[in-house]
């Protein structure tokens, strides 16, 4: 008994160091908060929800706050929302953020070939931007956006050369400045015209929908975007993985979870508790599809690995909690399925994640947007109370969505299929 004690005990220590190793090197701290600012692109709220729901779900104990303020049209100077000084103050300031990301430039360029005096205005518009912030709060960590690309790849050039290479002139800008400054960057350009240039060549027809206007990337585009911004944040590839010996009837290997409770024999069985959730992704949809197979998501961001050592040949049903997952050859198990986009309770339970990640930044978006700017004009002491409940009501839905990332363990069968 004490030895069982003692080799559990050591098991979960080390499991603490690894996560914490894990969260050591991520870019985000407890207590950080972000706010994401940019244009349109930004404005879609597909990116930085993504972001955020995959900060939640693979650091569930990690207190951090998002704000989304995002304004479609805005160049560094500014746009519909305001002048850049007021954008800001009132967008980001007010939210003390210890961390901002800014991606602008796809208006900025103006659509047309490269433009000593337009780039001018860029450059020094973004040397206000950073200075201002920096000027504000001094300890801000901020991350600089190679802006993401115009899509000259699925579709010809405009003009000779084409849009996307002005944008990636910007985008060295971008890079020169970070580095001068000492400040973080992200590049959301090279990983996402690579992915296009794969999916073109798979499906011309599908790929030109992962960007249809040729500026703004859908869902699917926009979780390659994501992911730039995950890897310029080291963000982990793993999820959990766990080795079962089936003859042994033990785990020889676990991270990021514990495993206990394993019972060989024609049915193995065993209780599994991750650390963290797997990214919802719906693989199903056909562009999410062919994003998935033209990228490296999932190998550098979503690996939620099993490893069955010792069955005998032939296929094998994974069943989770009672439910299958799957059905695959004992060799495809000896070397590890990845359970990241099966139908698990664990991606079901990311998925409510992200629902709330969704409604607490709905909740935020109508209360600036269509509450807070448009009725300034006639404010009163109520209209401060309201905002200040809709501010509550966010907050509510964010901790509803701390807890809802919470894993709980779940039993993993295999078996022979029939």
């Amino acid at each position: 008994m004490l030895r069982r004690i003692m080799t559990t005990a050591v098991a979960l220590l080390a499991l603490t160091l690894a996560t914490g190793a894990c969260l050591a090197q991520f870019a985000l701290k407890q207590g950080d908060r972000v706010v994401f600012y940019g244009d349109s692109i930004t404005d879609q709220r597909l990116y930085t929800t993504f972001v955020e729901t995959f900060v939640v779900t693979r650091f569930p104990g990690l207190n951090v706050t998002f704000t989304h303020s995002g304004w479609g049209g805005d160049r560094v100077t500014g746009g519909g929302g305001g002048p850049v000084d007021v954008r800001l103050k009132r967008d980001v300031i007010a939210y003390k953020p210890t961390v901002m990301t800014v991606m602008l430039g796809m208006n900025d360029g103006s659509y047309r070939a490269f433009d000593e005096g337009i780039f001018k205005t860029y450059a020094d518009g973004y040397r206000n931007i950073v200075s201002t912030m920096k000027g504000a709060l001094p300890n801000l960590r901020m991350t600089l956006i190679r802006p993401s690309p115009f899509d000259d790849v699925t579709r010809a050039p405009a003009f000779p050369g084409g849009y996307n290479n002005v944008l990636v002139r910007y985008g060295d800008f971008v890079q020169q400045l970070a580095d001068e400054k000492k400040l973080g960057v992200a590049d959301l350009c090279t990983d996402v015209v690579a992915m296009l240039k794969k999916a073109n060549t798979t499906d011309a027809a599908l790929a030109q929908k992962i960007i249809a206007d040729r500026v703004h990337p859908g869902p699917a585009g926009q979780l390659t975007m994501a992911a730039c911004l995950l890897k310029a944040w080291r963000a982990p590839a793993l999820v959990s993985s766990v080795e079962i010996d089936a003859r042994a009837g033990k785990a020889t290997s676990t991270q990021n979870c514990t495993v206990g409770g394993v019972t060989p024999g024609a049915k193995l069985t065993w209780t599994q508790l991750d650390k963290a959730l797997p990214m919802p992704v719906d693989s199903k949809e056909a562009t999410f599809a062919l994003v998935l197979a033209s990228s490296d998501f999932q190998e550098t961001l979503n690996r939620q690995i099993v490893r069955v050592a010792g069955l005998s040949g032939g296929s094998y049903r994974l069943s989770i909690d009672g439910r299958e997952a799957g059905v695959y050859p004992a060799a495809d198990l000896a070397r590890g399925v990845n359970l990241a986009l099966a139908a698990t309770p664990m991606a079901e339970q990311a998925a409510r994640v992200h629902a709330l990640t969704l409604s607490h930044n709905q909740v935020h978006f109508t209360r600036w947007r269509q509450v807070q700017l448009p009725l300034d004009w006639c404010k009163s002491p109520k209209s401060d109370a309201a905002l200040a409940a809709m501010d509550a009501w966010d907050a509510d839905i964010a901790r509803q969505q701390r807890q809802a990332a919470r894993p709980v363990p779940h039993t993993y069968t295999v078996e022979a299929a029939q």
